[in-house]
């Protein structure tokens, strides 16, 4: 044992042997605590589905069956078997079949058409319409109880800046 595994809890140590098995030599300390937080979580959801498997079949106790249909339906429902090589290569063959488009040699980086790229405009414009306000003539009168300040119903009848929309068609990607 390495300096420094006396004080290590028997899982650490065990992960430790583990990597060790493997012929991982050398690793950050905090992958084995990784390790067994990953092993402790997928022992605890185990033994959760093993005690629903166990109430429903209405046994008093969690059992070995429960344990491995628990840990049978993790791997059908978790893990997936890759396809044969055999399907790999048939369909890598029908795709290499098609060719690949030309591309337009240019100075620089060659990039894809306007319409296919993130950058080109997708947005409207919202630009206020600009409206000559009409130049308020102001007549003096002696007329008592006429108020200087325009009451609130007279403020809104005057006109307001209503903002003109501006569109750009945006342009649909041919297939």
């Amino acid at each position: 044992m390495a300096e420094g595994d006396e004080d290590l809890p028997r899982d650490a140590k065990i992960v430790k042997s583990l990597l060790k098995s493997m012929g991982v030599e050398d690793y950050e300390p905090r992958v084995v605590h990784q390790f067994l937080e990953l092993w402790y979580r997928y022992v605890v959801d185990i033994l959760t589905d093993a005690q629903v498997y166990s109430e429903h079949a209405g046994k008093p106790a969690i059992d070995c069956d429960d344990i491995k249909l628990a840990i049978q339906s993790k791997v059908n429902f978790s893990f997936s078997q890759p396809p044969p090589r055999e399907v790999l290569l048939e369909l890598a063959r029908n795709r290499n079949k098609i060719p690949l488009p030309r591309s337009i040699a240019g100075p620089g980086i060659p990039l894809p058409p306007e319409q296919d790229t993130l950058i080109s405009p997708n947005y409207q414009l919202a630009i206020p319409k600009k409206q000559s306000s009409p130049a308020v003539v102001e007549t003096e009168e002696d007329e008592e109880g006429v108020d200087p300040k325009p009451s609130q119903e007279q403020r809104t009848e005057m006109p307001q800046h209503t903002p003109q929309r501006v569109s750009f068609p945006l342009t649909k990607r041919p297939k």
